[in-house]
């Protein structure tokens, strides 16, 4: 098979879908690889690096989309390459289609095979969005902290405050992947954290591993209403298995947060957001304010920080990725893993999440070739 890896085009993302490492597996494997040149440099992956474990360089997206079986990359297709993706291409990725209808209609329309990284689901884990969810819970808070700062429009408040001073208030609506790295950062850093989640049986696990100055609340719409006027800083890490995110914060609850300046930073914004406020924003121009309060919606947060994103992404992806271009399209729909990464199979949509999203018929992936 020939597997592409194009550059990707998204605006400041400056990951790559794949590593020296990876290609080499992938070669090893029998396969030929095609890399856009320059596609790694801003990971800090020469062109020469991926020569030398085996690629074959090319000079456009066009000739890695025309020429390849099988594409790998990090962020969804954006329209400008949506008509370099053809019927029967297998597109390795995170897609989030849920936030997107114009997304899902081209992917459908174009017929190519969309497995996503995001609902690829092992023993009730997704391991293929655990790294990702590792760095975003994380950068939630350094994004946080520095829009605390008054020359950013911030409340002029140090997140761990200093002896004598109390610690800024971090609210993290969330339990998982997310919030849990978000809430030790935060800790880590003396604030004070309210941690809120759904599921009794996952706060009583948190309870044993969190530190001292994490609190743990059940989250209902009324709690979390309580813990908004307290909040420095808000962290929407709610995340719901393929579909969109749940809206927990309304634009009348931001009335009766503090007017100086507090922070959202909404990492669930890929997913169509957990605050109904949120749009998504650049890293170029990161935030915007809505009654007082600063938002932060950047869509690919890690893409901010991609020597570190993009190898523990392709870590995480390069078994499967493997393993995908061993069986193809039509083997992988039978597998248990890679079966649950399809959303998008020959113009039909093959995940129950994104057909609920958009009110479209379902075809279950193993009958959808």
């Amino acid at each position: 098979m020939i597997i592409g890896v194009p550059k990707e085009i998204k605006p400041q993302e400056n990951r790559i879908g794949a590593v020296p490492a990876m290609v080499h597996g992938l070669v090893e494997a029998g396969h030929t690889v095609l890399v856009q040149k320059g596609g790694g440099l801003g990971a800090g992956i020469s062109d020469a690096a991926f020569e030398g474990a085996g690629a074959k360089l090319v000079a456009t997206a066009a000739e890695v989309y025309g020429r390849a079986d099988m594409v790998v990359k990090v962020k969804e297709p954006l329209p400008g390459e949506y008509p370099l993706i053809r019927r029967g291409q297998v597109l390795f990725t995170y897609f989030h289609f849920a936030a997107s209808q114009e997304l899902t209609d081209a992917m459908l329309k174009s017929g190519a095979h969309c497995f996503a990284y995001e609902t690829l689901e092992v023993q009730r884990r997704l391991p293929l969005l655990t790294p990702m969810s590792e760095v975003a819970g994380r950068m939630a808070i350094q994004v946080g902290a520095a829009c605390l700062e008054m020359h950013n429009g911030g409340r002029g408040i140090l997140l761990g405050g200093v002896p004598g001073v109390e610690p800024a208030t971090v609210l993290v609506l969330g339990g998982g992947i997310v919030g849990t790295h978000a809430a030790k950062m935060a800790a880590g850093m003396g604030a004070n954290v309210i941690l809120m989640d759904i599921d009794l049986e996952r706060l009583r696990y948190l309870a044993d591993v969190m530190p001292a100055n994490v609190h743990l609340l059940h989250s209902n719409p009324f709690a979390i209403r309580e813990q908004l006027p307290h909040a420095d800083l808000v962290v929407g890490a709610v995340l719901v298995h393929g579909a969109r995110a749940p809206r927990l914060v309304r634009r009348e609850d931001l009335k009766i947060m503090k007017d100086d300046g507090p922070v959202i930073v909404d990492v669930a914004v890929d997913q169509g957001g957990c605050v109904e406020t949120c749009k998504p924003t650049t890293h170029e121009k990161p935030t915007f304010t809505i009654d007082g309060v600063i938002h932060y919606c950047v869509a690919n947060m890690p893409g901010a920080v991609p020597r570190t994103s993009t190898f523990a992404l392709a870590n995480a992806t390069a078994p499967w990725a493997i393993r995908l271009a061993k069986l193809g399209a039509r083997a992988a729909l039978q597998e248990p893993g890679l079966r649950t990464a399809a959303n998008a199979i020959d113009g039909k949509v093959t995940h129950p999440g994104v057909a609920e999203a958009f009110g479209y018929e379902y075809v279950a992936p193993e009958k959808a070739l």
